[in-house]
């Protein structure tokens, strides 16, 4: 090596140092969730077994399918791209209204896109995305139990989705207005239903897109009424562990690039007004004004605050 490539190769050293450091910044920047999944190479998924269209197992396939998961499967391939892992392991667990806050923070899972509603009690033990869908409460009944409204429930018996945001609500407003009212908690939507079906209860109180996707698949749907004034507005995000900016920021900017892009739209009218695996159901729930607000200007806002 000649003297002015000696030279050369000294004065690039600074550099080549430079680049160095940068990139051990870069791996040394990851914090939170990000940086465990870059450790282990896996990331872990919470999901929801029977939360017709948004998050429920396709019979025909024993797959996760539905609204929120593909939003769900969306952020995996942006934490993928951006930790630069394609062969990322994606595993999937099993929850409910229940236990996902509890598996959330003891590790169990990663995150979840459900049915989540994003309140401001929820935030002082897990973190929200910005929202993916908005949506009301409501009451589902037979058309002949004689509930009309919320005070027709006095005397009467309703069932809720046990540890949901609606369970919370009913249990308050009965308390509130003295009612005699016997509240019943169920593990999921699905058994709720079968409850209102064997005239268990008079009526389940829930988001009305859950109540609408159950009657849809119901063989005997026309002997119910969605009914009453909406109580509650819930904005249903993806949670994620408390404190964690870094993985909040990836997992925002996905649905925000998904909903300003028209994507999130046309997922919407996929599980909403469209066929709808296993047996080709439509629920046939146009978007709300709400929703096409929310695609315009995504937010992390909860309606609690």
């Amino acid at each position: 090596m000649n003297f002015k490539n000696t030279i050369r190769s000294i004065a690039f050293l600074p550099v080549l140092c430079c680049i160095s450091l940068g990139l051990a910044a870069h791996a040394a920047e990851l914090t939170g969730t990000l940086k465990k999944i870059k450790e282990d190479k896996v990331i872990t998924l919470g999901f929801r077994e029977a939360s017709i269209p948004c998050s429920y197992i396709d019979s025909s396939t024993n797959k996760v399918v539905g609204y929120s998961h593909e939003t769900a499967m969306r952020i995996v391939n942006a934490v993928k791209q951006e930790l630069g892992l394609p062969e990322l392991q994606v595993r999937e667990i099993p929850s409910t209204a229940q236990s996902r806050s509890s598996l959330m923070q003891n590790g169990t899972i990663d995150f979840e896109c459900n049915g989540t509603t994003n309140t401001a009690e929820r935030r002082h033990q897990v973190a929200f995305s910005n929202t993916f869908a908005i949506t009301q409460t409501q009451l589902l009944t037979k058309k002949t139990s004689g509930v009309n409204q919320m005070a027709d429930l006095a005397g009467k018996s309703v069932v809720v989705t046990a540890g949901s945001t609606s369970e919370r609500y009913m249990r308050t407003f009965v308390q509130k207005n003295n009612m005699n009212t016997n509240i019943i908690s169920a593990k999921d939507h699905s058994q709720a239903f079968i409850m209102l079906q064997s005239d268990r209860v008079a009526a389940f109180f829930m988001d009305r897109d859950v109540l609408s996707a159950l009657l849809t698949s119901a063989r005997d749907s026309a002997d119910y009424k969605l009914t009453g004034e909406p109580q509650t507005r819930e904005a249903l995000a993806c949670m994620l562990r408390k404190d964690d900016p870094q993985f909040k920021a990836l997992i925002d900017k996905t649905i925000t690039a998904m909903q300003l892009s028209g994507e999130s739209e046309k997922l919407y009218n996929r599980w909403f007004m469209s066929p709808i695996p296993p047996k080709g159901d439509v629920i046939n729930t146009p978007l709300s004004e709400s929703m096409r607000e929310l695609y315009a200007h995504p937010n992390d806002r909860s309606f609690d605050d």
